[in-house]
Formats: C-alpha cells, sequence, structure tokens
C-alpha cells in the first residue's frame, strides 16, 4: 500500500516516528502536523559514508584506535557504540579487543623484516623476498599471494565484514587497508564489492539503523534514537514500521499485525468451516462433508464411518442403526465445537470486512493528493495576493493517518478482545468494560473521519 504524504519532508520525517496516532483538538490555533523533537533521520547513499565516519571516529578518540580497528569493533558490537563503553568498563580493554578480534599490539610495519632476504611462506612453503610478504597487526607473516587468494574467497562467500588471519587458532581481523590493496591488484571488482560491504555493514549489523522497505528500493535508510516499537517515514514518502518493516500498522502491534496479516493470507476460517461442517475420514483423515440424510458416510478412499461420532463402520446399516455400531449418547464437545466455529466465523468477518472498506476507502481517498495539489496550484496562480493554502495538504495528512488507524483499529479490536493474546491478564468484567469504552472511542473517531 502505497501512503501519500503532504507537506514538507522535514515536518513528515520529525513527526511520523510515534508509538500513538491521535487527533488533535479541533479548535487548537497549532499548526498540524505539530512541531515536534527530531527521532528518526533518514539516511541517503550520499549520505552513509558521513554517518558511519561518525561512529568510527567516536570509537577512535575513545581508545585511540586506526580506523580498521574501530570498525572491526563496532561491526562485532553491532555498530553500538554505548555497548562498546559498557564493555570497556565491566570486562577491560584487554577482554573487548580479544572479543572481537583486535590485536593488542598494533604492527604498523607491513613487511615480515626490512632485510632483503628470503622467507619461507608458510602457507605454500615456498621462499619468498621480503617485499613479497604481508605481516598483519596480529604478527602473522605470509605471501601477498596467499593473503590475496584467502581474501578473494572470503569475499566471494559474503564474510567480507570480518576476515580472519589465515593462522591457526587466530582470530585476529586483518587490516581492510591491505585487503583492498592486495585485491584490487588482481581483481579491482571485488576491491569495489569489498569497499561495499563495508560500508553496508553500518546498516546489516546496526540494530538502529535499516534499509527503507520500498519497492523498488529507493536505496535510503533509517535510523532512530531508541530501537522502540515507533513508525517512520522515508524521504520517499514510504512509511513503515522500525520493527517488523512492515507497513505502518498502529495501533496494532508487530505481533496482532503479523497475526492478521497471516490470517487474511491463509483463509483460516475457511479452515475453521471446515472443521465445523466436515469429519475427517477415520482411514485417509481427508475432510468429508454430509450431503444426505444417513449417517453413514463413505469417503473418496472406499472408508464408510459414521456421521455422528466419526467412528469406522461396516457397510451393512437400516434407516436407524448401522451393523455393530452405537453412538446415541449426546457428546457436548461437538456441539460446543460447531457453535464457536460459527461464532469465530462471524467475529471474524464483522472486523475483516470494516478493515477492508476502511482500506480500500484510504486508497481511494490517497488518490486526492495529486488532483488537489494541481488544484492548490492554480489557486495560489490566479490569486493577486499571497495566499496560504497549506490547510489544505494539513487536512489531507490528517485525513490519511485518521482513517489509516482507524482501519487497523479493527484487526487491533480481533485480537484484544478476543482472548487470544490476553488470557489472563484481564478478567471478564474489564475485559468487557473497555471494549466497550473502546468500540465508543472508535465510532467517535469513524464519525469524524
Amino acid at each position: 500500500m502505497d501512503y501519500m504524504s503532504s507537506g514538507g519532508e522535514e515536518e513528515e520525517e520529525d513527526y511520523y516516528c510515534s508509538d500513538h496516532d491521535s487527533l488533535e483538538n479541533e479548535d487548537s490555533d497549532s499548526q498540524w502536523p505539530p512541531p515536534k523533537a527530531s527521532s528518526s533521520k533518514v539516511i541517503t547513499q550520499e549520505s552513509l559514508l558521513a554517518a558511519q565516519r561518525e561512529d568510527l571516529r567516536r570509537v577512535m578518540d575513545l581508545l585511540s584506535l586506526r580506523e580498521h580497528h574501530a570498525r572491526t569493533l563496532l561491526i562485532h558490537y553491532r555498530w553500538d557504540a554505548e555497548k562498546i563503553s559498557a564493555v570497556l568498563v565491566e570486562r577491560g580493554k584487554c577482554r573487548l579487543f580479544t572479543e572481537a578480534g583486535v590485536p593488542m599490539l598494533e604492527s604498523h610495519d607491513p613487511d615480515c623484516s626490512v632485510s632483503t632476504s628470503t622467507t619461507m611462506c608458510d602457507i605454500c612453503m615456498e621462499d619468498l623476498l621480503s617485499s613479497e610478504m604481508t605481516k598483519m597487526d596480529c604478527g602473522h607473516c605470509f605471501c601477498n599471494s596467499c593473503w590475496t587468494e584467502h581474501f578473494i574467497v572470503k569475499i566471494n562467500e559474503g564474510q567480507s565484514r570480518r576476515i580472519i588471519c589465515m593462522a591457526h587458532k587466530c582470530f585476529a581481523v586483518c587490516d581492510e587497508a591491505i585487503i583492498r590493496n592486495l585485491v584490487n591488484k588482481r581483481h579491482p571488482d571485488l576491491a569495489e564489492k569489498f569497499d561495499w560491504f563495508l560500508l553496508e555493514s553500518y546498516i546489516e549489523d546496526n540494530k538502529m539503523v535499516k534499509w527503507c522497505p520500498s519497492t523498488p528500493h529507493c536505496g535510503n535508510a533509517i535510523r532512530v534514537e531508541d530501537d522502540e516499537f515507533c513508525e517512520v517515514e522515508c524521504s520517499c514518502g514510504n512509511q513503515f514500521c522500525f520493527s517488523c518493516l512492515c507497513e505502518a500498522h498502529s495501533p496494532c502491534s508487530c505481533a496482532m499485525w503479523e497475526l492478521w496479516t497471516k490470517k487474511c493470507r491463509e483463509e483460516s476460517e475457511t479452515v475453521n468451516w471446515i472443521s465445523a461442517h466436515t469429519k475427517p475420514c477415520p482411514k485417509c483423515h481427508k475432510p468429508v462433508e454430509k450431503n444426505g440424510g444417513c449417517n453413514l458416510v463413505c469417503c473418496v478412499c472406499g472408508q464408510p464411518f459414521c456421521w455422528l461420532c466419526g467412528g469406522a463402520t461396516g457397510r451393512d446399516h437400516t434407516w436407524s442403526s448401522i451393523a455393530g455400531h452405537s453412538c446415541g449418547r449426546y457428546k457436548e464437545d461437538h456441539e460446543k465445537k460447531s457453535k464457536r466455529a460459527k461464532r469465530d466465523l462471524y467475529r471474524y468477518m464483522h472486523y475483516h470486512n470494516r478493515y477492508k472498506a476502511h482500506t480500500d476507502s484510504f486508497k481511494k481517498e490517497s488518490r486526492l493528493k495529486e488532483t488537489i495539489q494541481d488544484k492548490v496550484v492554480v489557486l495560489e496562480g490566479k490569486d493577486s495576493q499571497l495566499r496560504d493554502f497549506s490547510w489544505v495538504t494539513d487536512g489531507l495528512y490528517r485525513l490519511f493517518r485518521s482513517r489509516r488507524a482507524l482501519s487497523y483499529s479493527y484487526p487491533f479490536a480481533f485480537y484484544m478482545f478476543g482472548g487470544e493474546l490476553l488470557k489472563c491478564e484481564m478478567t471478564k468484567e474489564d475485559l468487557e468494560l473497555k471494549k466497550h469504552l473502546f468500540e465508543d472511542q472508535q465510532q467517535q473517531l469513524e464519525t469524524n473521519v
């Protein structure tokens, strides 16, 4: 579903990240949407590098590290600088570096030796000049050819964010500058791919930043100040839930929305109807519907069984009995199951029909945006005096948000007051009271929309 937006991008971006959608008082003189401190930030492809360097610089200053070591720490701790500070205080610098694969002693000399003598590579077992060998910060030294092959394999496997040393039981992460230089000599395209993986890590491994799930992908990402449930809006106009990356679905929680979409997609109530109006064959377990008056039914697999109890029988029978079979005792469970299935089906249809009606209305109302904006442009051109028509777009924005919240209030009510999610948290009386209060508020919102 494409959500239409109005007003400047900066207003939408600042306002939309909110847990609770509410209508502003009609008598208020403040503008819509009201000003609010920014809680989310759009990161474009151009600003991605700058956003990443900001966190890198913070860790570099904190621990006096080089950039690639700071990046190794941030990738290991999912770009959470506060987590790095906490581990530093709790476990110490040595434990912090060891767990992330950062060597304690840095070797700034990339060559194994300053002499021109030959050195044997422990991987390929060849004697090579020192200029053809490279030493990592961990102190291990191998030939450039072996290093390059190792890097190429890891990049192709998608493990380029943390390429560790080839030495046995060494878990130090290799210097990204050395990786880039060696790979670039043989495969420049892989070197570019390696750089992109490092840059992409800021989003893929960062719990505070996520890609915009727009289709086709706009290339933007969203950063939030905290990881609690919130809904955000990208500069491309796509509005989505930051927690589950689905379309914005408040007041439904992510769990409610997942259950609702699954229920609508799989038509689970159809299965519920089948379970109420059919009986499983005792042999092949396929559902069988009764199409006659006799209680002896026969499955397509050839198995006869009693419709009343579902037990397998023989074929001999009269109008009143089946040979060797009797189930005349009343079983309350079957009667209750049928009534409950019918009730659940009607209840689901009630909420789904209203949810669908408001969703369809939202789609049709969304088409008003371009039409009204064109008319505003014409009015502004005709009027000799400068006039402000922002109240029109603000009204549209309010309509879209209110309609959407109203639409999703029905699946919210379906689960909140159905007992599926809150079986033990409220008494029956409290649940009924809250249900009536919610429905009163819902009807007021529906009237206003």
